[in-house]
């Protein structure tokens, strides 16, 4: 069986609502995700924080069942029923055998259609969610990185945190939180995509049965374009050991024919043990532990964000440091270490296909996103078409203009940024 090909097929419910799945017989198992078009990059200021509120209350009880059933129901299943919550969408899912798929599935929508948001349970919610918010606030390397969001997509929704915040959470009413379902928990806006062992056709006839009655509502507004990122500095003091720093460069969308060379040019600053960022600032400098880059891609948007964690007293020198190595990137790539962050990046491609979860979640999220399925091999030969050339170019053009920084620990209003 060749793994690269896209065996995948496409069915659309009565109701809208797109069926995606992928059998592989050599698979134990099935990992299913209901994925919905809800995330904070879809909220505005007054919605904030709605899509993950939502998410943890329809794990309390429903029409048909208590919080005991579910969390029982949860356990039979073998307790690996989960869901979360990011910029761009929300995701239920559930890896099991495939004897139990009926089971986990009318659980799904059970918790999705007849969730009951009780008043008593919702309170109780409430303050489990700020909660997350103070462990948020108490965990800087997820502050900085919110900040960062917010100090590169500025006003835009995707600089609004997943959590909420926590002035909002602590008053939005039952009311509010029930709209906001209503108009983005509908057919059109929600994907079920599956991988592994299972048959497609009647699973189809499953999620017909169970989330055909589903009804069509108005639609919610889609993210806005981002004429330009807002290029903020953002700064927090906090009485900790270490700084935490980061920057957001220009990036592109999932679909931008500049993703794959910018991924690489991305992965040779800090995405291994040999990137330039590691080499330098934690190998000869020993003044981080923690130092990368990673591209953080969006439908249409997108930013290449690099981190580092370090005492007060180098922050001033890795600050400069990064800088440093970002521009000397420019002028001295060499054909050796492009073809080893290629080959890093394919190699590490071929890996992940081989988990279930990646391959239920390039398939949701490719259909609820984009519409589109991408073919493994599609994939593997757009990395393999990236030349020196083409990564050198996207180094010169992202890393030589603007970008946004956050940085939170001690003195940070001091710190060159």
């Amino acid at each position: 069986m060749d793994i690269f090909k896209n065996s995948a097929r496409v069915a659309t419910l009565s109701n809208g609502i797109r069926v995606v799945g992928e059998c592989i017989p050599y698979f134990p198992s099935a990992t299913v995700g209901v994925w919905i078009g809800a995330g904070s990059g879809f909220e505005t200021p007054e919605t904030n924080g709605l899509s993950h509120f939502i998410e943890h209350m329809l794990f309390k009880s429903t029409e048909n069942r208590s919080i005991l059933d579910i969390a029982k129901e949860i356990d039979y299943l073998g307790g690996n029923v989960n869901a979360f919550t990011s910029k761009e969408c929300t995701c239920y899912y559930a890896k099991v055998i495939e004897e139990h798929l009926p089971r986990v599935m009318a659980l799904f929508s059970d918790i999705l259609m007849c969730c009951r948001f009780e008043p008593e349970e919702l309170e109780r919610e409430r303050g489990v969610i700020l909660e997350e918010i103070a462990m948020s606030a108490d965990t800087p390397d997820d502050t900085v990185l919110e900040l960062l969001s917010e100090a590169y997509f500025g006003e835009h929704p995707l600089g609004l945190p997943i959590l909420g915040f926590a002035d909002k959470i602590a008053t939005v009413s039952r009311e509010e939180i029930l709209d906001y379902k209503a108009k983005n928990y509908r057919p059109d806006n929600i994907v079920i995509s599956i991988s592994g062992m299972f048959d497609f056709d009647a699973f189809v006839e499953l999620c017909e049965k169970l989330f055909g009655s589903l009804k069509a509502r108005e639609h919610s507004a889609s993210v806005p374009n981002l004429e330009e990122p807002a290029y903020k500095a953002i700064i927090r003091e906090k009485d900790i050991e270490q700084v935490h720093i980061a920057q957001a460069w220009p990036g592109v969308g999932h679909k931008d024919k500049r993703l794959y060379p910018l991924s690489v040019a991305c992965n040779l600053l800090g995405g291994g043990n040999a990137s330039r960022l590691f080499q330098k600032i934690r190998e000869e400098m020993g003044a981080a532990y923690s130092v990368y880059s990673y591209p953080s891609v969006y439908a249409r948007l997108g930013s290449i964000v690099v981190y580092a964690a370090t005492s007060p007293e180098n922050a001033q020198k890795v600050s400069h440091a990064l800088h440093e190595e970002i521009h000397r990137m420019i002028d001295t790539l060499d054909p050796t270490e492009f073809e080893m962050s290629k080959e890093q990046m394919r190699v590490s491609f071929i890996l992940g296909i081989e988990n279930g979860f990646t391959r239920m979640s390039a398939l949701g999220r490719g259909i609820l996103l984009n519409n589109e399925l991408q073919e493994p091999r599609e994939v593997m030969d757009r990395m393999s078409a990236v030349t020196f050339e083409q990564v050198r170019e996207e180094i010169a053009r992202t890393f030589s203009g603007k970008y946004a920084v956050a940085a939170v620990g001690q003195n940070v209003e001091d710190l060159l940024l």
